[in-house]
């Protein structure tokens, strides 16, 4: 394990309208407010949005199982801005339900607000963390 310890910098509240891209719209906040390091809260509804729900067997690389979400359903997710060069990554997982179905996974590629979704972004300053690609894993990934 490698860790670092950091503090708590600024914290943003943004709200998405409906149909607003989710992924596009915090990497815009990071590039815009030049966040290098943050977590993300995110609450409300999502639409339109493309998850990875495990790999198909543990091994590496891992062979994502992608599930799309095409119909609106309540989301509450959490994740991480870190910097891949001279762009920010975002990387969330959350839960999302429809009726008596739940989905769980890793945000990627799409998602867009339904009618309205809440982030707030609280920024981590003092460390010095960035993403970078794992040859092992094929993935890009925190490194410290």
């Amino acid at each position: 394990m490698k860790y670092q310890v950091g503090g708590v910098g600024r914290c943003i509240v943004a709200r998405f309208e409906d149909g607003e891209p989710i992924l596009d719209s915090l990497i815009d906040i990071a590039k815009k407010e030049e966040i290098k390091a943050a977590i993300v809260y995110l609450v409300g509804g999502v639409t339109e949005a493309t998850i990875v729900v495990g790999p198909d067997k543990e091994e590496l690389p891992p062979n994502p199982v992608w599930r799309t979400l095409t119909e609106s359903h309540e989301a509450a997710a959490i994740g991480t801005i870190f910097w891949e060069g001279n762009e920010p990554k975002v990387h969330i997982h959350g839960s999302f339900g429809k009726r008596d179905m739940v989905k769980v996974g890793c945000v990627r590629e799409k998602a867009n607000a339904f009618l309205v979704l809440e982030a707030v972004i609280l920024e981590i300053t003092g460390v010095k963390a960035v993403r970078e690609l794992d040859p092992k894993s094929n993935m890009v990934l925190l490194k410290l």
